[in-house]
């Protein structure tokens, strides 16, 4: 792991520069959970997350040779908006890789904050091809590739969430809770604290459907995902970094999966019960409390709340994964007997008093019996659905529940 020194000499270089983000108490959080529940606020954070931190770091560690040939980082999220916040503060050059399917409020916002000091170039789909576009450009120009996570430097910059946590808390801090991506927070905090406050019990979180790092060490090695899923981009890797992956065997203590859909629930309570607007990866940690409900009751809790770079075009799809993992929205194909009145008969004698279509689509009559309809119903509580099937069921009422179905839900939803 790094050393004490190491994030103690990062800190001495990043503190003028970053925010020392508050450790927030929760109140409503710590209630639910019977603890005491703290947040590390990088969502507060200049760039409103922590990537500003192993960046600068980084980038200020270059000698004056490295400097004159620029830095590049292939980047479609939080990295691109602390190298380019570096680059202004420092004023170095800098080339900065996005695929064009990065969101346009990410590329302005990377504009905004490296100002003339940065070049945006958005090539190729997917983040593979702008990042082997990057290290064409930095071969070619003999320019430092600023890594997002495997690099000594940037990870002694993100070590420094953990210092600023272990300087401002008052006694013992039991449990930290950490999101995981490619393992550069992981590894920078789990070493000052294991140094530090060797009693704490350091928890990664991953998404459930991401879970390069849980797998690597399970392994006993890093894996390459053949697959993942990207919904919460922040924390979604094909494989973490080696330097990492290292220090994680020696740092984490247990690794959580936690499901895409429990993340959404919790990003809408937290706006909802704490005014606060967090990205997908910064409501990991904040997930992953339910999972440990019975452990952390009388404990000292904290929760690196990672980032705060929310789309709001995401809103509807974020809602949506979470009526869905709570249980409480359902789609079906209804085949509805060719006959007048067989609609209003589904609407008044198995839909109950509170349950909602919220989605209704008659594709077309398949022979003269029936006709099938993909059919959306949002429902108040669990117990409702199970009283819905149950009514169909009487009523003789043909139908599928494609939410069992991943690909045809995939495919018609």
């Amino acid at each position: 792991m790094l050393s004490i020194l190491d994030i103690e000499s990062a800190y001495q270089q990043v503190k003028d520069v970053v925010h020392h983000t508050m450790l927030h108490s929760s109140m409503t959080l710590s209630e639910r959970y019977s603890s005491n529940v703290l947040l590390k606020r990088e969502d507060l954070q200049v760039v409103r997350s922590y990537k500003l931190r192993g960046a600068y770091n980084k980038i200020s560690s270059l000698s004056a040779e490295e400097r004159k040939k620029g830095v590049v980082c292939a980047s479609a999220g939080n990295h691109a908006q602390g190298v380019a916040y570096a680059c202004a503060q420092l004023i170095i050059q800098g080339k900065i890789f996005m695929p064009s399917t990065t969101p346009k409020q990410k590329i302005r916002q990377v504009n905004m904050f490296g100002k003339d000091a940065v070049e945006v170039i958005i090539t190729g789909d997917t983040f593979d091809e702008a990042y082997t576009a990057a290290m064409k450009d930095c071969q070619k120009n003999e320019s430092v590739f600023i890594h997002p996570f495997d690099d000594d430097k940037v990870i002694a910059g993100q070590g420094t969430v953990g210092l600023e946590i272990l300087r401002e808390a008052i006694g013992k801090i039991d449990y930290l809770f950490a999101p995981i991506g490619g393992g550069g927070l992981i590894s920078g905090v789990g070493s000052y604290f294991k140094q530090v406050s060797p009693e704490t019990k350091i928890i990664g979180v991953e998404p459930e459907g991401a879970p390069a790092m849980k797998q690597s060490l399970d392994a006993g090695e890093r894996v390459v995902l053949p697959q993942f899923e990207k919904f919460i981009d922040g924390a979604a890797v094909a494989t973490v970094g080696e330097r990492n992956f290292n220090i994680a065997r020696e740092v984490v203590d247990e690794v959580a999966l936690v499901p895409e859909g429990k993340v959404c629930t919790t990003i809408l309570q937290l706006y909802n019960e704490e005014a606060m607007v967090v990205e997908p990866a910064g409501a990991l940690s904040i997930a992953a409390l339910d999972f440990y409900k019975k452990e952390i009751q009388g404990k000292n809790v904290v929760c690196i709340v990672s980032g705060g770079n929310n789309d709001i075009t995401r809103t509807e799809e974020i809602k949506e994964r979470s009526l869905l993992y709570e249980g409480l929205k359902h789609y079906f194909i209804i085949r509805f007997p060719q006959r007048a009145g067989a609609l209003r008969e589904f609407l008044v004698e198995a839909l109950g008093p509170d349950d909602d279509i919220t989605h209704f689509e008659y594709t077309k009559k398949v022979n003269r019996e029936q006709g099938p309809a993909l059919v959306g119903v949002e429902t108040k509580t669990r117990d409702d659905f199970d009283d819905l099937v149950k009514r169909m069921q009487q009523k003789g009422i043909s139908y599928q529940l494609i939410n069992e179905s991943p690909d045809l839900f995939t495919f018609l939803v």
